[in-house]
């Protein structure tokens, strides 16, 4: 029903920047809201970013003020901007998409890495 293309991600030091970028294919209704959780070792699943169709924002409080997240409607592409990161940015960013921010739909996920 959904599928999606993960890009991006790697490695920075303490300060850096990185990005990721997701296009989603599928039913559309389905990618009404797309994002990225992410999964650090040992601790649950997270929203990080998500953003509907119509450009309604919802971050995570860690993030506010670091990470940008933007939308494509044409392309059903997202992408994330992430700046000032740090050590617990660390993690698996998992690209996601669904009807509420409660995301059903999943990619593979994408390892981002800060190191000091």
């Amino acid at each position: 029903q959904v599928q999606f293309a993960e890009s991006g991600g790697g490695s920075a030091q303490v300060g850096g920047s990185l990005g990721l970028s997701c296009a989603g294919s599928g039913t559309p209704w389905l990618l009404n809201r797309m994002g990225w959780y992410r999964q650090a070792p040992g601790k649950q699943r997270e929203l990080v970013a998500g953003i509907s169709r119509a450009g309604n924002r919802n971050l995570a409080d860690s993030v506010k003020g670091r990470f940008t997240i933007s939308r494509d409607n044409a392309k059903n592409t997202v992408y994330l901007e992430m700046t000032k990161l740090e050590p617990d940015d660390t993690a698996v960013y998992y690209c996601g998409s669904g009807t509420s921010w409660d995301f059903a739909y999943w990619g593979q996920g994408t390892q981002v890495t800060v190191s000091s």
